[in-house]
């Protein structure tokens, strides 16, 4: 069954922009927080963003705050990464996470991959 699909990843130039969409199984969306993580080549996978059920808190990583915004959509079950002014640095695979408590997460998705090169 599937729960989590990511999907928006690409190639981008430097500056440039994406959007991640992330569409869940309802089961698992419904009242939960949702966020997401990236892992790069060789590094640890790291916290990007969150978001709660009602969408009104948001956290970021310092890394990319001011560039990155998510939201959620509760009616289509989906969480979105809008992601601008991208860095080379970015380059990671991207995943869509359901959180249960504070840094805690049981559902990931499969990830995309966002490659920012020029």
């Amino acid at each position: 069954q599937v729960q989590l699909v990511e999907s928006g990843g690409g190639l981008v130039k430097p500056g440039g922009s994406l959007r991640l969409s992330c569409a869940a199984s309802r089961n698992i969306f419904v009242g939960y927080p949702m966020g997401w993580f990236r892992q790069a080549p060789g590094k640890d996978r790291e916290f990007v963003a969150s978001i709660n059920w009602n969408t009104v808190t948001t956290n970021y990583a310092d890394s990319v705050k001011g560039r990155f915004t998510i939201s959620r959509d509760n009616v289509k079950n989906t969480v979105y990464l809008q992601m601008n002014s991208l860095k080379p640095e970015d380059t990671a695979v991207y995943y869509c996470v359901r959180a249960i408590a504070p840094t805690k997460y049981d559902y990931w998705g499969q990830g995309t991959q966002v490659t920012v090169s020029s």
